[in-house]
Formats: structure tokens, C-alpha cells, sequence
């Protein structure tokens, strides 16, 4: 079978085609988890369903790394494929604490510094995710201190395991197209037509009425 061709060697309007077409699979993932996210009716309070769910999410968003990262390998173009992966599975994982932190605050108001609605529930989940802490909001209940130490350790698990794992699935990926660092593929040496000389003369081509003297 044919190695298809390197993202470069592809033409230029093809191209952006392709960085475009994996751009916006993950922007409309993320679209309808956002949607979702204000839209679904979460009236039922923090309970023992919640850390449940919780920690199936985790789960989903494990499985989901690890079935991103075997596609990755396989993939036709392994760096794009990356960039869906985890252009899906950070916002997964940041709504996931979301909904957690919003519910939390619904069942047991003052967990939070500040009353917390939905949107200051993602503001909140996406401060701890990128280490800002502007210090606004903060938990104030063991419950919600204990659910924002997952996050964090979360967060580094995400950011340095997972993220690393990711690119080694891309350069598992190139190696396994035969792409730079691989020369397996590469063409033969032209042939010159001519015979290389015979090493017993010592290297030296014949000349016109025989070998070369010795």
C-alpha cells in the first residue's frame, strides 16, 4: 500500500483544507459540550450520584486519551490528529469540574467565597486549570477544597502525562509512515551505469589498453 504523502508535500489548498477540517471538528465538540453544559437541567444538588459521576467522567476522559492516542499512531496525518485530541479532551474535562463545582454551590450555598452560577463555575474551573488564581473565588468548604485538589492534581496528570503521551503518539506515528527520521523508504542510489572499480587494483580504474600498473 501506498504511504500517502507528508502534511508538507500535500498542496497548499489542500492543505488548509485539511488544518481547517481538524480544527473544526473539535471547535463544534466543544460547542455542543458548552451548550449542553447551560442548557442541561442541573437541579439536583452535590450528592453521592454527583462524586459518582464525577469519577466517571475521569474515567471517560482516560479511556478517551488512551483511544486518541492508539488513533494518533494510525492516523494519516498524526500532528492533526493530535490537535483533536486534545483540542476534545481539555474541555471535557474542565466542564466536567464545572458542573461539579456549580452543583456543589447549589447544594450547599457559601462552599464558595461568592454565590457561583454557571458561568462563574467555568471561570472558576478554567482559573485553577491554567494556574492563574486571580483569588476572587476560592473553596472555603472541605468538600469543595478536597474537589479542587483533584482538579489540580488532574491538571498536572492532564498537562504533563497525558500531553506527553499525546506526542509521543505523533512521533510513533510519523516513524510508523516512514516521515523524517525514518529511512526505510528512501530511494536507492541512482544507477550510473558505470562498474566500481575492482578493490584488489588498489582502487584505481583501468586504463585504455587494460588495468592499471601496479
Amino acid at each position: 500500500m501506498r504511504t500517502p504523502p507528508a502534511l508538507e508535500d500535500v498542496p497548499k489548498r489542500q492543505r488548509r483544507l485539511l488544518v481547517v477540517v481538524a480544527l473544526l471538528r473539535p471547535l463544534l465538540t466543544a460547542t455542543g459540550l458548552v451548550t449542553a453544559y447551560y442548557l442541561l437541567p442541573l437541579d439536583k444538588g452535590f450528592t453521592g450520584d454527583t462524586v459518582v459521576g464525577l469519577a466517571l467522567g475521569l474515567l471517560a476522559v482516560a479511556v478517551l486519551i488512551g483511544w486518541q492516542t492508539w488513533a494518533i499512531v494510525r492516523a494519516r496525518y498524526p500532528r492533526l490528529r493530535a490537535v483533536e485530541a486534545l483540542a476534545t479532551t481539555f474541555p471535557l474535562f474542565v466542564l466536567l469540574f464545572a458542573v461539579t463545582y456549580f452543583l456543589m454551590e447549589r447544594s450547599e450555598p457559601g462552599s464558595f467565597t461568592q454565590h457561583l452560577d454557571r458561568t462563574d463555575s467555568l471561570y472558576f474551573t478554567i482559573t485553577v486549570f491554567t494556574t492563574v488564581g486571580f483569588g476572587d473565588i476560592a473553596a472555603v468548604t472541605d468538600p469543595a477544597r478536597i474537589t479542587v485538589t483533584v482538579q489540580m492534581v488532574g491538571d498536572l496528570i492532564l498537562l504533563g502525562i497525558a500531553a506527553r503521551v499525546i506526542l509521543g503518539a505523533v512521533h510513533a506515528g510519523l516513524d510508523r509512515r516512514g516521515l523524517p527520521g525514518d529511512t526505510a523508504d528512501a530511494p536507492d542510489a541512482p544507477d550510473t551505469g558505470r562498474t566500481p572499480p575492482d578493490e584488489g587494483d588498489g582502487g584505481r580504474p583501468p586504463g585504455p589498453d587494460g588495468p592499471a600498473p601496479r
